[in-house]
């Protein structure tokens, strides 16, 4: 009966961060407006949530972050959306598959990565005040990273076609997206993390496991 409860309060927990991720991919919430960019803000629960209730419930909801993408990009195409849904592939049923891997695959890796880095911090025993905005830049440049990496690799013709550049202008592009965009995201990921996460660290692991 006890680990019935435990198992009922750590799928309710874990739906519970799902539908923030979905409430914020479907929602100007989803979005902070910096001096510059727009900063994205749907990664945060997922990070959260790895960090809360580890990496497995970490890659679920960005798994959940992923198909967001996915159906954002499908239902609402932008100049990019190829990269990001198999329905908008330019190549096939192989750029299907790295659309796939792009707009979820690659969001799995924020949870899985935040989780285990999470957990590898507070193994050394690193203070919370630290281990929860590293955790947080940490994973957000997993996001970013992963993606911008990914569509450097597997889609640079492509993107270079999407965006009327020459291939050897690819890797500038990516790099640019990656400090303009990606850090000032990061920055503001690990701030959040940490002051969100300060409060609900000791209270959710502890509804997860008290019976």
């Amino acid at each position: 009966m006890k680990t019935k409860k435990r198992d009922t309060r750590y799928l309710t927990s874990v739906a519970l961060m799902a539908a923030i991720v979905i409430l914020l991919a479907n929602t100007p919430l989803g979005m902070i407006q910096l001096p510059v960019i727009k900063a994205t803000t749907v990664h945060i629960p997922v990070i959260l949530g790895a960090i809360l209730l580890g990496p497995g419930a970490g890659a679920i909801l960005g798994a959940v972050f992923g198909v967001c993408s996915l159906i954002s990009n499908t239902m609402a195409p932008t100049l990019l959306s190829f990269a990001f849904s198999p329905f908008m592939s330019m190549t096939g049923i192989l750029g299907a598959v790295k659309a796939l891997w792009i707009s979820v695959g690659c969001r799995i890796m924020i949870g899985v990565i935040s989780g285990w880095l999470w957990i590898l911090l507070k193994k050394c025993k690193v203070p919370s005040a630290i281990a929860l905005p590293v955790t947080g830049f940490a994973g957000s440049m997993v996001n970013t990273v992963f993606v911008m990496g990914s569509i450097y690799v597997l889609l640079a013709g492509e993107y270079a076609q999407a965006r009327s550049v020459a291939m050897d202008a690819v890797w500038g592009l990516i790099m640019a997206t990656i400090t303009g965009s990606g850090i000032p995201e990061a920055v503001a990921a690990g701030i959040l993390v940490a002051v969100v996460g300060k409060i609900l660290v000791h209270t959710v692991p502890y509804l997860v496991k008290s019976a």
